[in-house]
């Protein structure tokens, strides 16, 4: 199956060299390209790639709002580049929902297994700012301190829904829990998608921090 990709970015040059580096991967295909926020919404919605390549900083709608409004309408998932290593645009990146954030001087390798990544149902952060974001970002969210309110968080969540985080929390993919639960594919993506909406989370990343929290892992 091949990986539809869209590339948002607006400049000429690095839609053109993004586009090259991706063609070059027999199971990845540029769908289209999109110059601006309001361009890419319009294409994500004809085109329905697996997934949106985008630049955080464009003119007009920037990529942040781009990510939110596409992770409302649940059209595709995200994977943000940026030059700019900025805390701003880590937490924004996480909190908008991108399943992913990289950074534009990722090697050609990295940037074929985000992609991947990213389309089976993954999270993929550069591990430059993993770590301090990560640490950064489970302090922001003052997780429950004691197993009462560690059992009230995780009320709404079926047992199973439970499994499902836990594998999440290890990073594992969709078709990785799928096997795993011996579940079929688009069912633990429809169990992802239902404990994210539960626990009103709206990234992987944000669920497998919690997971983590949760002592589920």
């Amino acid at each position: 199956m091949t990986i539809r990709v869209l590339v948002v970015d607006d400049h000429l040059a690095v839609r053109v060299g993004l586009s090259m580096i991706i063609n070059s991967a027999a199971d990845i295909e540029v769908v289209g390209e999109a110059v601006d926020g309001e361009e890419a919404l319009r294409q994500a919605k004809a085109l329905q790639p697996d997934v949106v390549l985008m630049d955080i900083r464009m003119p007009g709608m920037d990529g942040i709002t781009t990510t939110r409004q596409l992770c409302m309408l649940g059209v595709t998932n995200v994977l943000l580049t940026t030059a700019f290593d900025v805390d701003e645009y880590l937490f924004g990146a996480l909190r908008a929902g991108a399943a992913g954030f990289i950074l534009k001087d990722t090697d050609a390798d990295a940037l074929i297994a985000a992609l991947r990544s990213v389309a089976n149902g993954g999270g993929v952060l550069s591990p430059s700012v993993t770590r301090r974001l990560m640490a950064d970002y489970t302090t922001r969210m003052s997780p429950p301190e004691t197993r009462e309110q560690q059992e009230k968080v995780l009320e709404p969540l079926t047992a199973r829904e439970q499994e499902v985080l836990s594998c999440v929390g290890r990073g594992l993919s969709n078709r990785q829990i799928a096997t795993e639960l011996r579940l079929a594919e688009n069912t633990a993506k429809t169990h992802v998608s239902r404990v994210l909406a539960k626990l009103g989370l709206s990234s992987r990343v944000q669920a497998a921090i919690l997971a983590r929290e949760l002592d589920l892992i």
